[in-house]
């Protein structure tokens, strides 16, 4: 990997050593999906699958199995397993936070309705349980489980945290841990126990996901504030609409003048505003520079984690994951 190469290559060059695990992966989902004998399911189920997307969670875990000297194809059900239980998450989020559009295309809440949205969502979250179940190992149960399960505490957080300009970057980190870096830990975890880790080398790779998962949320809510939508597919400006108050407002907030801090914080609170003035705010006050250094100290810690995996293609490719995530625009 070079620092100069463009973080689409990155991710190309990244994903080749396991391009055919990832083919496998949408077929596995596209399987699970189609054996449901309601029409509905299997149609929405398709409609999200069809949207792609990062597949980041999958394709760390293929990675990570590799790096670790895995051989056999369970890891393939499990990148499907853990790709399920996301999506489901993603549908009950847009209908909780009344979302539009994902991916660039309008969300499944929007084209057929919150009651479906949520009944197909809970479809696939219990699937991706059956699934779990039938690989039949107790430490990749416990693993997606007990992410499950924090990954609805993150939610009930993230939620209290709505509209409350006091939000600090402790309680910031408290809640994107929970719904986002979670996963990625998960897949670290899933990983190591079929490839029969050492304690050492899961640590690392816990550690590892746990700062790529933090980077990618902080750059993702950089892009809220700097990304072409018709590029990233993302609805700019939503996230603060909803009240949330993510790590370019707080670092914002720590430097503007008084009266752009209340300006701002009224906004949090009613959910409403200039968005336009309101993100010319943060893009003065260096925020979003801040938000960059700070993504880029995680990236560094998970370089350091990575140490206990010896060298091969596969440590590679995870380095190289962590710069796409880091340089992404979409």
């Amino acid at each position: 990997m070079t620092e100069a190469q463009n973080p689409k290559e990155a991710v190309k060059a990244a994903l080749a050593p396991i391009m055919q695990d990832m083919i496998a992966v949408d077929r596995i989902l596209r399987e699970e999906l189609t054996t449901s004998k309601s029409e509905i399911i299997a149609k929405v189920g398709n409609y999200i699958v069809e949207a792609g997307g990062k597949r980041m969670r999958p394709a760390l875990l293929m990675l990570m199995a590799r790096a670790l000297g895995y051989e056999g194809t369970l890891h393939q059900e499990l990148g499907a397993t853990i790709e399920m239980l996301h999506t489901a998450t993603l549908m009950h989020d847009d209908v909780v936070d009344e979302g539009m559009m994902r991916r660039g295309r309008p969300t499944a809440n929007a084209q057929w309705g919150n009651n479906v949205a949520v009944l197909v969502g809970d479809f696939m979250y219990t699937r991706s349980f059956q699934m779990m179940v039938r690989i039949g190992n107790l430490k990749v149960m416990e693993a997606l489980a007990g992410a499950a399960n924090t990954l609805s505490e993150g939610e009930v957080i993230q939620m209290k945290n709505a509209h409350d300009p006091s939000v600090n970057e402790e309680r910031y980190f408290e809640v994107i841990e929970r719904k986002t870096s979670v996963l990625f830990a998960a897949a670290a975890r899933m990983a190591s126990a079929i490839a029969n880790a050492s304690p050492e080398q899961e640590q690392g790779l816990v550690d590892y996901a746990l700062a790529l998962g933090n980077a990618f949320q902080i750059v993702d809510d950089i892009l809220d504030y700097s990304a072409d939508p018709s590029e990233s597919g993302k609805n700019i400006g939503a996230d603060f609409a909803e009240g949330k108050v993510t790590l370019p407002v707080i670092y914002a907030l720590q430097t503007c003048s008084a009266e752009d801090r209340a300006f701002i914080e009224a906004a949090i609170r009613d959910g409403k505003g200039d968005f336009e003035k309101i993100s010319e705010i943060i893009k003065s006050t260096g925020a979003i520079e801040k938000c960059k250094q700070r993504a880029l100290e995680e990236y560094e810690r998970g370089k350091v984690a990575l140490s206990s995996i010896p060298s091969c293609v596969f440590k590679n490719s995870l380095l190289q994951c962590f710069f796409f995530v880091i340089e992404r625009k979409s």
